[in-house]
């Protein structure tokens, strides 16, 4: 399994990033995969879930700001990033795995593989 994420950068308050996640080694168009993100000093927070059917899934805070897709043809998934905040500053993941899920027992996050990460810095 190999996912390759790009598209980090510096951005000003505001502003937009996309980014990408390249995946190999799997059967991709049938895989959960997800977003996931740390900022210093804190732990890994799950981000967005898209399924293989294509539906979707956010945390709270970037629902309307962020959008997740995938293109099963070319085995890629984006995550556009708009009106970006300081606090959106992390490494992002891609990674699959079942992702952000509630059961009977609680709310928890499964991933079973993840890339390097990308760094996002939103800063003026």
């Amino acid at each position: 399994v190999q996912l390759v994420e790009s598209g980090g950068g510096l951005v000003q308050p505001g502003g937009s990033l996309r980014l990408s996640c390249a995946a190999s080694g799997f059967t991709f168009s049938t895989s959960t995969m997800n977003w996931a993100r740390q900022a210093p000093g804190k732990g890994l927070e799950w981000v967005s879930t898209i399924y293989g059917d294509g539906s979707t899934n956010y945390a709270d805070s970037m629902k309307g700001r962020f959008t997740i897709s995938r293109d099963n043809a070319k085995n890629t998934m984006s995550l556009q990033m708009n009106s970006l905040k300081p606090e959106d500053t992390a490494v992002y993941y891609c990674a699959v795995g079942r992702g952000y899920y509630c059961s009977g027992y609680g709310c928890f996050t499964e991933y079973r593989f993840r890339g390097q990460g990308t760094q996002v810095t939103v800063s003026s």
